[in-house]
């Protein structure tokens, strides 16, 4: 059954079945990105055989292409292929649920708990933070700014965004702009493997597809307006978080620099419980891009609590929801253009930037207080990946012992 036909009784259960299968990755999926990426062809390739290595393949080469956070598009396709439109819904329900309203309630209890733990635990979520971007930078600038042009690029970039601070997120929008021009010029011939096609997996008729691509288009473009004119904060809180969403290249741990000048730049959530709730997340399994749920709670602008959760949350994934249908059916032509590859390419080796100058600001500089943090950071750093103990337990374990050591008279 092609993801193009309606949805009738006789695939309900089939739907069903993608929901179930989604809400068990999204409650027992944890290690960030990657490690999503192996659950899942573990649970659809080789467990359930809902998809071969080919359309598997073809469909991960997908996810990594496009803006926003490859294992939930990955879901997405997976659903949208066994099940249809719906399939595609509940697969992104069920992988995103548990860890979003896990991340709205940790807004409500934040000031509750920073009156019972003090700071100390808040502190422990920043230190934790900063060894996980520093994890991620690694693994990133090893795979996507590997030789000397593309290393110079990244290093542009983070000099570039640093130096500049303009308003909101103009500074890294440049630069992604920037390096997706170098890379249309200079990266084209890169090395590739083109993954094998699956025919099963492009079946979105061109209507839809075109419908999709253009709501994607309308949407990043009208929000901003539609927030100024008619004056809504929830419709201001849309726009950031959908134009987020749209402009995040090489996964989940790039939505913290975007979000950051977005929110923290506008003074709509302080720094510290910014920090905190992007370490807690780290702690859940599930997308990290659920992390929107807490800042959309704990925001000031906008109407706060579960309302401006949900919104974030529906925000920042729109965009991914609109490029799978939009993209699916384009996918095959697509991927065998060098110059597609050549600016995916540069605007990679630019997010490289992007995370290392979040890393420094705000993530070091709001972290580091004394000398005795650097050792912090190291310390979860090593734990992380020498020891490869799993980031849930680092988080927690760094937020306990900091928060009952600051409380422990001296």
């Amino acid at each position: 059954m092609s993801a193009a036909e309606p949805q009738d009784a006789a695939q309900t259960p089939r739907v069903a079945e993608v929901f179930l299968a989604f809400l068990r990755q999204g409650l027992t999926a944890f290690g960030g990105p990657v490690a999503h990426l192996g659950y899942f062809r573990r649970e659809f390739v080789e467990r359930r055989g809902w998809l071969t290595e080919a359309a598997f393949a073809d469909l991960l080469g997908l996810a990594q292409f496009l803006p926003g956070p490859a294992s939930s598009q990955l879901g997405m396709a997976i659903g949208l292929r066994r099940a249809g439109y719906a399939g595609m819904f509940a697969a992104w329900i069920g992988f995103t649920l548990p860890a979003a309203v896990a991340m709205i309630v940790l807004a409500y209890l934040t000031p509750q708990l920073s009156q019972t733990w003090g700071e100390g635990w808040i502190h422990g979520l920043k230190v934790a933070a900063a060894a996980v971007v520093l994890q991620a930078l690694i693994a990133m600038a090893r795979r996507l700014a590997a030789d000397p042009l593309r290393a110079g690029m990244a290093i542009g970039a983070a000099a570039g965004v640093l130096i500049a601070r303009g308003s909101e997120s103009v500074p890294q929008i440049f630069a992604l702009c920037a390096g997706g021009l170098f890379g249309l010029a200079w990266l084209r011939d890169l090395p590739w493997e083109p993954p094998q096609d699956d025919p099963a997996t492009h079946a979105v008729p061109p209507s839809i597809s075109a419908a999709a691509i253009t709501a994607f288009a309308v949407l990043l473009m009208v929000l901003p307006f539609a927030a100024s004119l008619l004056q809504a904060p929830l419709v201001g809180l849309a726009s950031v978080f959908y134009r987020t969403g749209a402009l995040v290249f090489g996964g989940g741990h790039v939505v913290l620099p975007l979000l950051e000048r977005e929110i923290v730049g506008r003074s709509w959530l302080d720094q510290d419980t910014f920090l905190a709730g992007y370490g807690a997340v780290q702690a859940l399994p599930g997308p990290l891009f659920s992390f929107a749920g807490f800042v959309g709670a704990a925001q000031v602008y906008a109407p706060a609590g579960w309302v401006g959760g949900v919104v974030a949350i529906l925000a920042i994934f729109a965009p991914s929801l609109l490029l799978v249908v939009g993209l699916l059916p384009f996918w095959d032509r697509l991927k065998r253009y060098p110059q597609a590859r050549g600016v995916l390419a540069g605007v990679n080796a630019v997010v490289v930037g992007l995370l290392a100058a979040a890393l420094w600001h705000p993530v070091l500089t709001s972290t580091v207080q004394r000398a005795a943090d650097w050792a912090l950071v190291a310390a979860a750093w090593v734990f992380l990946s020498i020891a490869k103990l799993p980031p849930w337990l680092v988080v927690i374990g760094f937020a306990t012992a900091t928060g009952v050591l600051t409380r422990m008279p001296i």
